[in-house]
């Protein structure tokens, strides 16, 4: 290192210390990259590569941008999973000979970036720990940005894979041994976008996770912070802490909280049921438009936005927490002035959970303190307003909040109402605030009417009539005498040049107001920035009051709007119950019948139960609106269990512990899995993890195999969901299989419901209603005719489907393909021999070897679907015998 350049030495010596990664390091106005960082850089922001002269044989591989612009640059890096090292000069230039000095003074990465909140306020940026351990895993979450810190533990991938899914983290650190879970790493990375870190195994040590939680949260045991039952969450929220140490530089005083909690608290919701239900975001284009967020969301504040997708994401199972939510709603929707009223006081109230966060950092600027104090003063008639209502969390609510008067008079007192961007440019404290702010901002107004003043004042004094106070860069301000007047000079003039034809003197009250003139700018601009950031401190000292504030605005405004959605889309309050019984009168979809422009939804009614009415197996054609019904249903009681009114004329929700959906399907190309392995992974999942008290939402299963193994899977499926010994979980099953009506009256708490559809000579018209019945016909060839199927197509399939009716499928199959139009020569083939147990059209089977199968057969342990399997077998056996 000794050819190289000091500041290369000193960039070297940096780079050293944060290999993994890319070092913006401050020159002036520039952060610059060099050597590889640069070709990095360069590359992903798209910038001029170039290079500089180091000291090295070759020039150093250099790129930069500028200071002003750095968040830009800094979101690409971040969002392409690269960590940054920000590197800032700690010393002023100007009083410094040689290098100055530079510390790393934050690590941003994907979990930590603040600079990319503001594309969407209203949605946390969470950072994962997963503490990966032989029987338990510790899971730690944290967003940086508002001081929410929270830990939990769960027993196996699938519930890991869960908690993943609720936070969608945008990046997750963890020990080396979750990179050997089982959990599919990739699909992490690649489908859902989570950069993922391996951290050192000295992060993960429980006696270096104690020390750091009981060190910041200073108590002497994790006992007071309710975390004991939790030791592999503690390692995950230990390490967690310590990476924000190492990576932010701060104290992180705005982690004010760490709060445990069960996965099993709340209902459990797969990745699966996410996406087909479009919690928070739509299945194709991945937008909020569309979702049930979407119908929710009227919220006034960025914090009650991030609160209503935690309900959405988290609905509750406790039926008592879910009460006191649709209490309060109950009465904000009874005097509807009155919450008009909280909602306009809402308005302007800004992100205070975030501002903290900037206070916390120290990045929080006088604009941001004005907002602070203009939301501060509307704590005050909001709580006047709540104050009159009775309900158990609004009374709550009203007593969290703290009016914070102290800080609001703070910034009202100190901080100009139209302060500049930057603490540093002056002209952030207000005027009688602090005396010599005062004199500074004086001095640097009103210096030349002072020195004309003293000059004046002078000249009366002395009698000196020519007397002037002049000034140059050498010697400052100074009186000059001509010669004619020297023996005029009173004694406390004091003697700075002599001139030919003059003499020059200075004062004390001269040389005083020199100083306040010269240097009063840069004297206020740093007083200024002084005592504002004094005024920051103060706020940070009083955090926990401000969280709590925040906290109660969040959900008074969540609570709010859940209202006024209730009121404008004519919800009810459902009644709730613990017997295991849906009823749901004229329900409706909430996000469909909000993108309906012509009011024209259909209503329908559900009931299940746990006796008689636990499968419901719904029939009829495509586009009849079978899943948008399903999804409907699932949909209102996940609604109920947020605490929100829903979209029916009544509604009487037995709660459920977790909602599986298994809605349509696509081939996962990427892990080399067909269409009919997908569906097969998704019911496997929803029978190995369902209880007798989910709900489940079954759509077309068995749909991308043969149509025999999908009946067969179908029929086997229903039997088992059924069963009150196996599983017994309330079930809408749609399905196409016509002959899986069947098991109504033969499994007495299966049955059928079919949408009502009517036939207008060759074209058909979807009632959109749900019946009792099982529908006789798919009527897939008048929806292949409403897709615009061509003509042709729609005609020679009609004729092949009045054959396929009038006689067996089997028997047919070769005089279809021998009956196809001329002009295709198709030869007759033999079928599937899967499909037809292994059997062979052309083979030869004698009478004798059937009879002896019957005979050979045990009956007695034969199950229906065993006896109907068998007896088609037999049957084609038959048929081939006599064709042949």
């Amino acid at each position: 290192m000794a050819e190289l350049t000091p500041m290369m030495q000193q960039y070297l010596k940096t780079k050293e210390q944060y290999p993994d990664c890319i070092l913006f390091y401050r020159l002036g106005d520039f952060y610059e990259m060099f050597f590889e960082d640069a070709k990095t850089a360069s590359r992903e922001l798209e910038i001029t590569l170039t290079g500089k002269n180091c000291g090295l044989e070759e020039r150093a591989p250099m790129c930069g941008v500028p200071h002003h612009a750095v968040d830009g640059y800094l979101n690409k890096l971040v969002s392409k999973g690269y960590k940054v090292a920000i590197c800032e000069q700690v010393e002023d230039p100007k009083q410094v000979k040689g290098i100055v000095k530079r510390e790393v003074t934050r690590i941003v990465t994907p979990g930590t970036n603040l600079s990319a909140l503001q594309e969407d306020d209203k949605r946390n940026n969470y950072l994962m720990c997963i503490a990966y351990f032989n029987g338990k895993i510790g899971i730690s979450v944290a967003d940086v940005s508002t001081g929410d810190y929270f830990l939990t533990e769960v027993d196996q991938n699938k519930r890991l894979l869960d908690e993943i899914i609720k936070y969608s983290p945008r990046e997750i650190i963890c020990n080396d041994a979750f990179f050997v879970s089982g959990v599919d790493i990739d699909d992490l990375r690649g489908r859902l976008g989570i950069s993922i870190f391996a951290l050192e195994p000295y992060f993960f040590d429980e006696g270096n996770c104690r020390k750091c939680l009981t060190g910041h949260f200073q108590t002497k045991t994790l006992s007071g912070l309710g975390i004991e039952d939790f030791p592999s969450g503690i390692i995950g929220a230990g390490a967690l802490l310590q990476y924000l140490y190492e990576t932010q530089k701060i104290s992180l005083s705005h982690f004010t909280h760490l709060y445990p909690y069960l996965a099993s608290s709340y209902m459990l919701l797969d990745s699966s049921t996410r996406r087909n239900l479009e919690l928070c975001e739509t299945l194709r284009e991945k937008q909020k438009r569309g979702s049930l967020l979407w119908v929710l969301d009227k919220t006034r504040t960025a914090m009650g936005g991030r609160m209503l997708r935690t309900w959405v994401e988290q609905p509750l199972i406790r039926k008592d927490a879910i009460e006191q939510r649709l209490d309060a709603i109950e009465e904000l929707c009874r005097d509807s002035v009155s919450r008009d009223e909280i909602r306009e006081y809402l308005g302007p109230v800004y992100d205070l959970e975030r501002l903290l966060g900037r206070v916390s950092y120290g990045t929080a600027g006088p604009r941001d303190l004005i907002a602070f104090r203009n939301s501060l003063q509307m704590i005050p008639p909001i709580q006047t307003v709540t104050g009159d209502f009775h309900s158990q969390l609004l009374g709550e609510l009203t007593r969290q909040l703290d009016g914070l008067e102290d800080i609001c008079g703070l910034i009202q007192d100190a901080i100009e109402e139209e302060p500049p961007v930057s603490a540093k440019e002056g002209g952030v404290i207000k005027s009688g605030y602090h005396e010599q702010v005062d004199t500074l901002r004086e001095a640097k107004i009103q210096g030349k009417n002072w020195l004309a003043a003293l000059e004046e004042e002078d000249r009366e004094r002395t009698g000196i009539n020519n007397l002037k106070i002049k000034y140059n860069k050498v010697f400052g301000y100074y009186f000059e005498v001509t010669n004619s007047f020297k023996g005029m000079v009173p004694q406390d003039y004091i003697r700075k040049q002599t001139l030919t034809n003059a003499e020059r003197y200075t004062t004390p009250r001269l040389k005083e107001l020199e100083d306040t003139i010269l240097n009063a700018e840069e004297k206020l601009f740093a007083l200024e920035y002084e005592l504002f950031a004094a005024i920051r401190e103060k706020i940070a000292s009083q955090i926990e009051r401000v969280q709590q504030t925040a906290k109660a605005l969040a959900l008074i405004d969540t609570l709010t709007s859940l209202s006024l959605v209730a009121e404008q889309n004519r919800y009810v309050r459902p009644k709730l119950n613990e017997k295991g019984v849906i009823d749901i009168k004229e329900g409706r979809h909430p996000v469909v019948e909000k993108m309906i422009t012509n009011d024209m939804f259909i209503h329908n009614d559900t009931y299940l139960d746990n006796q008689k009415h636990c499968v419901s197996i719904i029939t009829g054609p495509n586009m009849a609106g079978k899943s948008t019904y399903m999804r409907q249903t699932a949909l209102i009681v996940l609604l109920a269990q947020i605490g929100s009114f829903v979209p029916a004329k009544k509604a009487n929700i037995g709660l459920v512990d977790r909602i599986f959906t298994r809605v349509g399907a696509s081939d996962d190309l990427a892990s080399g899995q067909s269409t009919f392995m997908v569906e097969m992974n998704e019911v496997a999942n929803i029978l190995r993890n369902a209880t007798g008290d989910s709900l489940l939402i079954l759509d077309e299963i068995g749909r991308g195999t043969s149509t025999f193994d999908g009946l067969s899977i179908a029929w086997a499926v229903i039997e088992h969901i059924s069963n009150p010994k196996l599983l017994g979980a309330k079930t809408l099953f749609a399905t196409h299989y016509h002959e899986l009506t069947e098991l109504e009256g033969k499994i007495n708490n299966v049955n059928n419901y079919c949408i009502a559809v009517k036939e207008q000579g060759e074209d058909i018209v979807f009632l959109r209603k749900i019946i009792p019945g099982g529908a006789d016909k798919s009527y897939g060839i008048q929806v292949a005719r409403l897709a615009g199927v061509p003509d042709i197509i729609i005609n020679r399939a009609r004729e092949i489907v009045e054959q396929l009716a009038d006689q067996d499928i089997i028997e047919r199959v070769q005089q279809i393909a021998v009956t196809a139009p001329a002009s295709s020569k198709t030869k007759p083939k033999v079928l599937d021999e899967v499909d037809l147990s292994q059997m062979s059209l052309f083979d030869t089977i004698k009478d004798e070897d059937v009879i002896q199968e019957l005979m050979d057969l045990e009956i007695t342990t034969l199950t229906p679907l065993d006896a109907l399997n068998t007896l088609y077998q037999l049957q084609n056996k038959l048929k081939n015998r006599w064709k042949n």
